[in-house]
């Protein structure tokens, strides 16, 4: 039980405060469940919890209280109403039986201004009401955006688990068909490996991404053209899966360079599925290279609406998204790796009357 003289409120009041505190102060007694005020009441008073404990609660959504704050004995509740002149913006609910000190609003507010004391103290233990609800706010901000990362993130691995395992599903109906030539059946089986392969590889790159972990790349002198030409018809087949033709503008360089085979495919297919996904209604992917003494530039370029503005700095970042109902740009940002992995650079710009182009460039093998 607390008394009115060992409220830390109260503390330093001379007598002459102390014989009018002890007038003003009103017991009251609430049963387990009742309310002590609502939401939106005037605020009429200050309130002391003698002993008990209350729940102060607010609405959130429109539909349930969401209880932010529970303060016990020889607390008290209730005064920024009170020093506002504003209604109640929370409902107190004894969560107990409890008995409070109430003050009404006019002799607080007269108190207060006869007593530099209590002002101070009122002062400080507001303060520290707004430095823990702020602290909690934090944690729940933080909790919450943990909360809609992971979503995104599994919203993210689901639509890329699709594309592979959608080509699995046409390839397994092409081979249960009666009449499927023995050429069809080797090519889907052809298929059904190689997106095997391709949920291996996210998986991979997932693990990677999630534990910090450095893939080691398996660099090896090879030629970019066979590269590309052996890719094509995978990123083809791919594509089609979204009514999406690659056309590719000129030849690639016949030229040596240091790749990972493994890492720069699953480089094109995360650009592949990036741009498949601006184009729900099908497109065009249009391949083109360069070459000069140093390295070749390869430029990916969509037929889709080109790139936001409100995302164009961070469009490599993990996790950045706009306008797109999945997907959480974590395929950007390994692409970015998996350049820089190779020594290379990577870039996007977007030109009037054009969709998005992106544009890497790999260092030739010394």
């Amino acid at each position: 039980m607390a008394e009115l003289e060992s409220v830390a409120l109260f503390q330093g009041l001379n007598p002459g405060e102390w014989q009018n505190l002890r007038r003003i102060a009103q017991e009251r007694r609430f049963v387990a469940g009742q309310e002590i005020f609502r939401e939106g009441d005037p605020g009429d008073g200050v309130y002391v919890i003698r002993d008990g404990l209350v729940e102060i609660a607010h609405v959130v959504d429109l539909r349930q209280n969401r209880v932010f704050s529970r303060p016990g004995l020889g607390e008290i509740f209730g005064e920024m109403a009170v020093i506002e002149d504003l209604p109640r913006s929370a409902t107190a609910t004894a969560a107990k039986d409890t008995r409070v000190y109430f003050i009404p609003r006019d002799e607080m507010l007269s108190l207060l201004k006869r007593s530099p004391g209590l002002a101070f103290n009122l002062l400080q233990e507001i303060s520290r009401r707004l430095r823990d609800f702020n602290q909690l706010h934090l944690r729940e901000v933080l909790q919450a955006e943990r909360l809609a990362v992971v979503g995104n993130f599994a919203r993210s691995i689901l639509h890329d688990l699709k594309n592979p395992l959608t080509i699995i599903i046409l390839a397994v109906e092409t081979l249960e068909l009666p009449k499927t030539t023995p050429e069809k059946r080797a090519q889907s089986l052809t298929y059904i490996r190689k997106q095997i392969e391709n949920i291996k590889e996210m998986i991979g790159d997932i693990l990677e991404f999630t534990q910090g972990a450095s893939t080691k790349a398996a660099f090896t002198p090879a030629d970019y053209r066979q590269f590309i030409t052996e890719l094509l018809p995978e990123l083809d087949a791919d594509a089609r899966v979204k009514s999406v033709r690659i056309e590719l503008q000129n030849e690639p360089p016949s030229v040596q360079l240091r790749l990972d085979p493994r890492r720069l495919r699953r480089f094109f297919f995360n650009l592949l599925h990036n741009a498949t996904d601006v184009m729900p209604d099908g497109g065009k992917i249009l391949l083109r290279f360069r070459q000069d003494k140093k390295e070749v530039v390869t430029e990916v370029e969509d037929t889709g609406p080109g790139i936001a503005p409100e995302i164009a700095d961070r469009l490599f970042q993990p996790f950045a998204t706009h306008g797109k109902t999945h997907g959480t740009g974590l395929g950007l940002s390994i692409c970015k790796k998996i350049v820089e992995d190779h020594g290379g650079r990577i870039g996007v710009r977007h030109e009037s009357g054009h969709g998005a182009i992106f544009s890497f460039a790999l260092p030739l093998a010394k």
